[in-house]
Order: structure tokens, then C-alpha cells, then sequence
């Protein structure tokens, strides 16, 4: 069994004040990837590994994370190009991929990729009021956990579970 946590990037400044790639994170950016920090503190969930696209507002998104001390012990952190706007596809491929070592992967990246991800991943079959949530959206610094019953070189579409959905308009 496999956890996966999908973590969009938080509120980044808006397009065309710079690049794209170089977008950084907004005050308010910072405060809601603090917020889900603690949350996912609060829940345990500790990844072995964390998967970050290279674009500036990711990045800072999981600095965010670190400076909430989220992790007892620190998770091996990949920042990879190819996550930068990645299609589901393309998500899953980098998933697919990782060693069966890896009890548990954290993946920063970017919608519509990682929404359509999430979507397709808990399949039309979960009536969960948490992936009625996610059909409405993927809000800057959501974050969906998924259980995943299957080898990571399986992963499918409807190939797992969905345990949780937050976003930062849920926490305190």
C-alpha cells in the first residue's frame, strides 16, 4: 500500500508580472501553504519523498512547507522539470516510476494537470463528498491524499482511493 499526496502550489503573483515559470508566491500564498504545513503535520502525513516542478511558485510552496517543520525526517526532494505544467499523463508516468521503496510521494506541481490527475485517479466510482469537492476544483494550495493499492509501475486511472481533500479555506 502507497500513499499519494497531490499539493497544488499556493497563490502566486498573477500572470504577466513576470515569466511564468518565475511567478513567486503571494503573502497570502505563504499564509495558506503554512496552513495546509500544519494540517498535513497535524495528520501525519510524512512522504519519503517529494516530487516539485522547477517553477518558482512550487518551490516556495514547499519552502512554506519546511519552515512549518512538517517532517520529523526530512523526505529525499526531486525538483523536476518535466512537472511544470504537466498533463496527467505525464504525472502519472513520474509516479510510475518510482521505486517500491517508497512508501509514501508528495507530488508540488500545477492544475489543470494535477486536478485532472485527482479526478481521474478516484474514478467516477468514489462517492466520497470529498471528490464532489475536487470535481468543483483544485484551489491554490489544495491538497488530495490518496491510498494506492497497487504497485507504483500500476498506478491507473480509478487505480486509488481518496482519504482527503483540504483546502485552506477549510483550516482555522
Amino acid at each position: 500500500m502507497h500513499q499519494l499526496i497531490l499539493l497544488r502550489h499556493a497563490k502566486a503573483e498573477p500572470h504577466g508580472s513576470t515569466a511564468d515559470h518565475e511567478r513567486a508566491l503571494t503573502d497570502a500564498g505563504r499564509s495558506a501553504a503554512g496552513k495546509i504545513g500544519r494540517a498535513m503535520r497535524k495528520a501525519g502525513l510524512a512522504p519519503d519523498v517529494v516530487l516539485v516542478s522547477t517553477a518558482t511558485r512550487t518551490q516556495e510552496t514547499l519552502e512554506a512547507l519546511e519552515q512549518e517543520n512538517v517532517w520529523d525526517e526530512w523526505p529525499n526532494i526531486d525538483s523536476l522539470p518535466q512537472l511544470y505544467m504537466a498533463t496527467p499523463g505525464q504525472l502519472r508516468d513520474v509516479l510510475q516510476n518510482l521505486p517500491e521503496s517508497v512508501r509514501s510521494a508528495l507530488v508540488i506541481g500545477h492544475n489543470p494537470g494535477l486536478h485532472e490527475l485527482a479526478l481521474s485517479l478516484a474514478g467516477p466510482a468514489q462517492t466520497r463528498p470529498e471528490l464532489k469537492r475536487i470535481e468543483d476544483g483544485f484551489p491554490t494550495a489544495a491538497m488530495a491524499e490518496f491510498l494506492v493499492a497497487t504497485p507504483w509501475r500500476r498506478l491507473s486511472p480509478s487505480g486509488a482511493t481518496l482519504q482527503r481533500f483540504i483546502v485552506p479555506k477549510d483550516l482555522a
